[in-house]
């Protein structure tokens, strides 16, 4: 029991390193594409305030996803380690084509997948999926708006200053967004892991309440931290470079909208897409320019990952279940 339950542990781990690596471009794809910071310096700042964003801002994602959306009384270790294949299986496919989709939905869908294809649909809390599904639209529209706000106040405070100038100053400013951008990345998407490790260690009998160990808030902070080290530079390509073109100034809009738009998810507990956050911060600033500033043939195809990713992921992990199941028995 101890061993099988290590390996999935180590699994969960292999899927926050995955996170990081393929949510790194969230977090770095403005500051990189605006030449403020080179690729190698952004992920190492990146990666550094994805670990410390572990001291703060409490555990409620952890809570939502570990016990919130499916009914732990009918999960064992098989549907945990086929959810987290679903979700790994599914972020592989996604780096491969260069989408940014969500590995938080991955995650989610996998997880629900497995628990479906054990106990049917009585299994799903629907209940704790109401924030969760209404932030699908919900992040990247407010993203998106408080972007385009963001951007016009700027645009006005400095409209009589050369664009130069402005850009000079918005490139050391824009250090400081994106390390909002990355406190807000590491707190809410570390806890995702947090709470299916913990959800583990409660079903296999380790824990006597869902109550998230200091070494596991630790280890998956850091293990995200490294993930975003080795970077996902072809999705930081289609962010960065394809949505639309970005200044610095542009840049730290986007950065400080999504960053506001992850704490105020995580303060209610709401696990929530960085992906979808900051598509909706750069498309935000792309529009205050002008509509077609946008390459919304781009944003079409993103949107339509985002749609697809939590069935998609449910559908691998169900599969993923019942061929552990087949061969556990």
């Amino acid at each position: 029991m101890l061993t099988f339950v290590v390996v999935i542990i180590l699994i969960a781990l292999i899927f926050d390193f995955l996170n990081g690596f393929h949510d790194s471009a969230n977090s770095i794809a403005t500051v990189v594409s605006t030449r403020v910071l080179s690729p190698r310096k952004a992920v190492v700042w990146a990666a550094f305030f994805n670990f410390i964003a572990a001291f703060f801002f409490g555990l409620k994602v952890a809570d939502t996803l570990g016990k919130g959306l499916v009914d732990l009384s009918a999960v064992n270790q098989y549907v945990i380690l086929s959810g987290l294949l679903g979700a790994i299986a599914w972020d592989i496919i996604t780096w491969y084509y260069g989408l940014p989709t969500s590995s938080s939905h991955a995650l989610m869908g996998g997880y629900a997948g497995a628990a479906i294809a054990k106990a049917g649909f009585s299994v799903i809390l629907f209940s704790g999926w109401n924030g969760t599904l209404a932030f699908i639209v919900i992040a990247p529209v407010m993203g998106l708006s408080v972007a385009f706000v963001l951007m016009v106040i700027v645009e006005w405070i400095f409209h009589a200053r050369s664009s130069v100038r402005v850009n000079k100053g918005f490139r050391k400013l824009q250090l400081l967004s994106a390390a909002f951008l990355s406190l807000g990345h590491g707190t809410n998407d570390a806890q995702k892991t947090m709470g299916v490790i913990t959800g583990l260690l409660l079903t296999a009998g380790f824990l006597k309440s869902f109550e998230v160990p200091f070494w596991v808030i630790i280890m998956c902070n850091f293990t995200i931290a490294m993930g975003t080290l080795f970077g996902g530079w072809r999705i930081v390509k289609t962010m960065g470079q394809r949505i639309t073109r970005l200044r610095p100034v542009d840049g730290f809009c986007a950065e400080t909208a999504g960053g506001i738009t992850l704490l105020v998810a995580t303060f209610f507990g709401i696990p929530v897409s960085t992906t979808h956050t900051i598509n909706g911060g750069i498309m935000g600033v792309g529009a205050t320019k002008r509509v077609s500033a946008v390459r919304w043939g781009v944003a079409g195809n993103i949107i339509l990952a985002w749609v697809l990713t939590i069935p998609m992921a449910a559908l691998i992990g169900a599969g993923a279940y019942k061929i552990v199941a087949m061969f556990m028995k």
